[in-house]
């Protein structure tokens, strides 16, 4: 890795072990070890992830290849929020991508809307609802309202349902009843949009910023990140505080800066104080944590704005960077920046795995992070020595006079990309010579180059584009034998800039990608792209290798442009989350392209990629799917719910 000359060489060194940028309040340790204050139970899913570690994995082995077929609906839970929706028809669209845990005889989960409810894990009834009321604020994100889960944490006879609301809100509820805790907070709230944060802002407009990601508690402190809306929408943007506090009490333990203060550890790579009046910065994903060690593993995102940083010359940490803290303190232990100065939207989507892996003999406690860019970075967890060496290498530069990009980004060495990292002429679609010519002449009408080619004026394609890549679905891992399985899409996008970094006016071909940005179509209604347009891999860490890879789904290949080419699967662009278990993989579909996505939950041989068998579903995909044991059987449930789509909850189990 290369070593630059002062202020920002230190900052871009693998291991870094001193110094915070933290606020932190004194006399408030915790003794306590373990996440939610007792041990996970083989047939239970206590955590977002599955565990603390953000596996997805579950050990249980009653559905398996010999009868993983039989799988049918046990039960449908249906969101309240649908019923709010119907009472209140100009409330912004939402999207069902929460995944339910199962502690102590019990689902809970969190809806689109940020409503509560506990569920009777064999039938599906409902058992208690709890509504803060934040969908009456409106949308708290830029895609309407979302949310993805809650945490649980039980000491004795106490036990808590904690949400991080999008309204800026940190509720603590009994797990019996489904009321507030009064003494947690203030009757049971804390006010995250002023406590402990940086620089307290009024909520204006309303999707500035809020929670959409369950918390993690670790060391009995709950551990809270926000969403913030990526572009300026306001004129100083708000940064991306990290806060610890403390679960029974709710008082503030520590808040840690990921945009740093004057002072600050990583404030000298925000050129010319930029840091002073930028924000993001934000750890919008879920978080991991190991609970050994009581460290807690945070994925950052970029700071503001997603696509400019003519305002923030330097790295600027601790953008784009996995911050390595202790649950107790917020003190950090070592970073890794994945991209300097982002001007990509490379994010870090989601939250890293932790498994333990023997790499050359020796046994590691790794850490790995799947990107939008279609790159696994791996660590030792408690150190933060990359597992194989990573490369700073040069990268295009940009064109904008206003613009300062860093000459260098980290490439690792192995293991090897899940997706292609940037554009070249091999990738065009060439189905026949004809329409690989066409492909050609589109290509031409676009600046395009390996990954990191900044956007210019002319307009600039992206691939992987800031939809991903990896995405919040994360990936899963098996730790009995270290394999790790990333579910990703090939996602193409383009963008044109003006001088100052205002976006130049362009088509607006998709909900989710807006403005001046578009996706890139190719000849003949075809993509510009070859398949597979959706991907799962499969990699192990103990070596870095791919064992395998395959085609996610159908994809559009029975499409009036397509059919004709007999092209089997090519991968379907929906975007969800795997479940893993001791005998198979499980991935959906997400709705994407509902015209072409399927309805279904496949189960996957772990070892080879082979397809086991495939469960219809009433719905799409959208959060990672979940496993439990109860009452001798075992269910896998799914959240679907896609905008103006039934939210719901469906359960599948073998016949009774």
């Amino acid at each position: 890795m290369r070593s630059t000359a002062a202020p920002q060489g230190p900052h871009r060194r693998r291991l870094l072990l001193a110094g915070a940028s933290l606020f932190l309040l004194p006399g408030c340790a915790s003794l306590a070890t373990g996440g939610g204050g007792a041990p996970r139970k083989a047939g239970e899913w206590p955590v977002y992830g599955g565990d603390n570690r953000g596996t997805k994995y579950s050990p249980l082995d009653r559905i398996h290849r010999g009868n993983a077929k039989d799988l049918q609906v046990a039960w449908t839970w249906a969101s309240p929020d649908d019923a709010v929706r119907a009472a209140n028809p100009g409330l912004p669209l939402g999207e069902f991508q929460a995944t339910p845990i199962m502690v102590d005889g019990k689902l809970f989960v969190s809806t689109a809307f940020c409503q509560v409810a506990a569920i009777d894990p064999v039938t599906g009834a409902t058992l208690w609802l709890y509504d803060p009321g934040t969908w009456k604020h409106g949308a708290f994100t830029s895609k309407g309202l979302i949310h993805r889960g809650v945490a649980y944490w039980r000491e004795g006879d106490d036990a808590r349902v904690i949400i991080a609301t999008g309204d800026n809100r940190l509720i603590a509820l009994d797990a019996a009843t489904g009321k507030p805790v009064p003494s947690f907070g203030q009757n049971g709230e804390v006010d995250l949009g002023t406590i402990g944060l940086s620089r307290p802002l009024a909520r204006d407009p309303v999707d500035l910023f809020g929670t959409t990601s369950a918390p993690v508690i670790c060391r009995d402190v709950v551990i809270v990140g926000q969403y913030i809306h990526d572009r300026p929408v306001i004129a100083e943007m708000p940064p991306g505080d990290v806060r610890g506090f403390d679960v029974r009490t709710g008082a503030l333990k520590w808040t840690f800066r990921t945009v740093p203060r004057k002072g600050d550890y990583g404030y000298d790579t925000w050129e010319g104080g930029s840091a002073d009046r930028n924000g993001n910065a934000n750890v919008w994903a879920p978080f991991t944590a190991d609970d050994e060690t009581g460290l807690v593993y945070l994925p950052g995102t970029c700071p503001t704005n997603n696509f400019y940083g003519g305002d923030r010359p330097g790295d600027n940490l601790f953008g784009n960077a996995l911050i390595c803290v202790d649950a107790s303190t917020g003190l950090r232990r070592w970073h890794f920046q994945f991209v300097h100065h982002d001007i990509w939207d490379y994010d870090l989507p989601c939250a890293p795995n932790l498994v333990d892996v023997t790499v050359g003999g020796r046994r590691i406690k790794a850490v790995a992070q799947v990107t939008k860019s279609g790159f696994t970075f791996v660590f030792d967890r408690l150190t933060g020595q990359p597992v194989w060496p990573i490369e700073e290498r040069p990268v295009p530069q940009s064109e904008l006079k206003g613009e300062r990009t860093s000459p260098t980004q980290p490439f690792p060495t192995l293991p090897r990309p899940f997706e292609h990292p940037g554009m070249s002429a091999d990738l065009l679609v060439d189905f026949t010579p004809e329409i690989r010519a066409e492909a050609e002449a589109i290509l031409a009408n676009y600046k395009w180059g390996p990954i990191f080619t900044p956007f210019g004026t002319k307009p600039t394609i992206q691939t992987p584009a800031w939809v991903g890549g990896a995405n919040w679905g994360g990936a899963g891992v098996d730790p009995e034998t270290g394999v790790l399985f990333v579910p990703s899409t090939s996602s193409i996008a383009s963008m044109a800039l003006d001088e100052t970094g205002k976006r130049v006016a362009g088509a607006n071909e998709t909900e989710e990608i807006a403005g001046s940005s578009r996706v890139v179509t190719g000849p003949r209604g075809l993509p510009l792209l070859k398949p597979p347009y959706g991907r799962i891999t499969a990699i192990d860490l103990n070596t870095g290798e791919h064992l395998w890879m395959r085609p996610n789904g159908p994809g559009a290949t029975d499409s009036p442009a397509m059919k004709p080419f007999n092209l089997g699967w090519v991968g379907s662009t929906g975007r969800t989350g795997p479940l893993v278990t001791k005998t198979l993989l499980f991935v959906g579909e997400g709705p994407h392209d509902p015209r072409y996505a399927k309805k279904v939950l496949r189960a996957y041989d772990k070892a080879t990629g082979e397809i086991v068998a495939e469960i219809e579903l009433p719905g799409h995909t959208l959060g990672p799917p979940m496993t439990y044991e109860k009452g001798g059987r075992q269910f896998i449930v799914c959240g679907m719910g896609f905008r103006r789509q039934p939210h719901r909850l469906v359960a599948l189990a073998l016949p009774a």
